[in-house]
């Protein structure tokens, strides 16, 4: 994984000041946190006080710790707000009129805000009417590279404006890489911006409101994942802040469209390529052969567009991409540079950019060439031992604790220790009925409608194992779900949250042949992907499962949620690692 700051230096300028809270928070007692509550509330400006709020949250959010270390059980936001709650003071009652918004999950925010109505001390007025808070406009900033853009939300707090900030890197994989607000409307701070910046090449234009709620959104979901955290002096602190926002907008946006390049449409890429006088010099089998490659990593990794290149990029596919992920002979790789200038020049060429980006580009193949050439003709971990060594998990190639036991440590983790690992088998799920014995009998209408789209997502998505495995799932969280938000959601939005689990569980979804892209979910349930996340994420605390920072969404996955391909694979790769680590 590559190293934070390096990627996606394009923001188009900084408004932002700096908000130092996310961690020294999480150290303070708790006369400390009503001291900083007091102080904060002083100040009289709204944002010092929920940047503070955000960050208490941001600091026990599970999507911040290391999945690789064992951490201290700590504090969770609902028990934060249950403290809140019993401890009736001028400083808690501020509190919980925060966390009525900012709170992590629903269930938490509604403690928040019945806690808050019955408390009688009085807050600021901008504060008392937190909940009258409007999103009515968004910006974004894009540059003609795709590094990355600025998504700005025009924000209405009672008697005050300001605008939230997200920077999203395409880089990464479209990740929230950064967010801030800035105590201005929208107009000042593109203004700001622009005289910060005149790079021709940066474009400001609104975007719908509902766009901007699935870009972010997405794009905080992704980030979310990516290991060494995301991290700067004002994220994740305020990413709270950022999704209470969020929850302001409309549903139904559109998100970041990937491009779909198939192997006909890549193949006249490459065709086009070599037919131009960019590429005629170039063309021999070893070079289309690399450009498949090149192509390969345009087209799967970043934004997905393989005719995309910056200075960044570049760094990515020399300093780290090739040497990594392709296996061949020196005197093959050696010819990527050659390769990749001739294709740039190509590619920025058709898009009609300026020759300076180009040059500025071309530039950065030249000052990345020799360590590339150097890394190339030396010894180096390649494939998933390299992905660990840039996680800091080992150093060397011959270090004493073997790849193979670190994977074994973790399929035991993935499915709740040594003991289930160890008696794993691969039967298939029974076809089973629904248990209702533990479902509230007001609710079993609306679990019923859930149950019905359930079994129709599982049987005409998924596959039949699922159905049952669904059947569990839902039969396990509905008893701790509300009602009241059983009935308000659409019965769709559920099933796809309980199908997003349990897939992302089974490994189900992804890129490669034979399995689901999310979006072929939402598509089938007519909802967006942001959505169903949020909702998915619901029903794991409702099921009282454990959230995983990774593909599988919950760690440990219960055998009893797994169909029997997962296990199976699960098994073939236990035996495969322990044969490994013990001959």
């Amino acid at each position: 994984m590559a190293k934070n700051g390096r990627r996606g230096k394009r923001k188009a300028g900084n408004p932002k000041r700096p908000l130092r809270h996310s961690q020294h928070s999480r150290r303070r007692g708790p006369g400390d946190l009503m001291e900083d509550t007091r102080r904060k509330l002083a100040t009289g400006d709204p944002l010092d006080f929920l940047a503070y709020v955000s960050a208490l949250v941001a600091a026990l959010d599970p999507r911040s710790k290391n999945p690789f270390e064992q951490a201290p059980q700590q504090v969770t936001v609902p028990e934060l707000v249950g403290s809140f709650a019993e401890a009736a003071l001028p400083e808690t009652t501020a509190l919980l009129a925060a966390l009525a918004v900012l709170g992590s999950d629903e269930l938490s925010r509604a403690r928040a805000q019945r806690a808050y109505a019955a408390r009688p001390h009085e807050v600021p007025d901008w504060l008392a009417r937190l909940g009258e808070t409007t999103v009515d406009r968004a910006v974004e900033s894009t540059h003609v590279l795709g590094d990355g853009d600025n998504v700005m939300l025009n924000v209405r707090l009672p008697g005050h404006d300001l605008t939230m900030v997200v920077y999203i890197d395409h880089n990464l994989g479209t990740v929230a890489k950064d967010g801030f607000p800035v105590p201005a409307d929208v107009d000042e701070v593109v203004r700001r911006l622009r005289e910060a910046s005149d790079d021709p090449d940066l474009r400001y234009g609104d975007i719908p409101l509902a766009d901007a709620r699935a870009r972010i959104s997405e794009a905080i979901e992704k980030g979310a994942f990516v290991f060494p955290p995301l991290e700067t002096e004002t994220w994740p602190v305020c990413r709270p802040l950022a999704e209470w926002l969020l929850r302001l907008l409309p549903e139904g946006g559109t998100g970041y469209v990937r491009p779909e390049w198939s192997k006909a449409a890549r193949r006249k890429l490459a065709n086009s390529f070599f037919g131009s006088p960019f590429g005629q010099s170039l063309d021999s089998k070893d070079n289309r052969d690399l450009l498949g490659q090149i192509l390969w990593f345009g087209t799967d990794y970043g934004p997905g567009d393989p005719m995309r290149w910056s200075p960044v990029a570049v760094e990515i596919l020399l300093a780290d991409w090739i040497p990594r992920k392709i296996v061949a002979d020196p005197a093959f790789l050696a010819k990527a540079p050659a390769l990749l200038r001739g294709f740039i020049r190509y590619c920025h060429g058709e898009r009609g950019l300026r020759p300076s980006l180009t040059q500025e580009t071309l530039a950065a193949v030249d000052r990345y060439e020799p360590e590339y050439q150097r890394v190339i003709r030396s010894s180096r971990l390649q494939g998933p031992e390299a992905l660990l060594a840039a996680m800091g998990l080992f150093d060397e190639p011959d270090d004493e604790f073997p790849v193979e036991r670190f994977m074994l440590d973790a399929l035991a983790e993935d499915v709740g220790g040594y003991d289930v690992l160890d008696s794993l088998d691969d039967v298939p799920l029974p076809d089973e009925e629904f248990a209702w014995a533990s479902v509230p009998e007001d609710a079993r209408d609306q679990v019923q409608r859930v149950l019905d789209k359930c079994d129709q997502g599982a049987e005409g998505l998924l596959g039949p194992e699922y159905r049952t495995a669904c059947r569990r799932l839902l039969a396990q969280a509905a008893p701790r779900i509300p009602g009241t938000t059983l009935a308000s959601a659409r019965p769709e939005l559920f099933a796809a949250a309980v199908c997003w689990v349990i897939g992302r569980g089974n490994h189900r979804f992804g890129t490669r042949p034979g399995e689901l892209k999310i979006k072929d979910l939402t598509r089938y349930f007519g909802i967006t992907g942001s959505t169903v996340s949020q909702r998915g994420n619901q029903v794991i605390d409702a099921a009282g499962l454990q959230h995983a920072d990774d593909v599988q969404a919950i760690r440990p996955v219960p055998p009893s949620l797994l169909v029997s391909e997962r296990r199976s694979q699960i098994i073939n790769q236990r035996d495969h690692y322990r044969a490994a680590t013990d001959p």
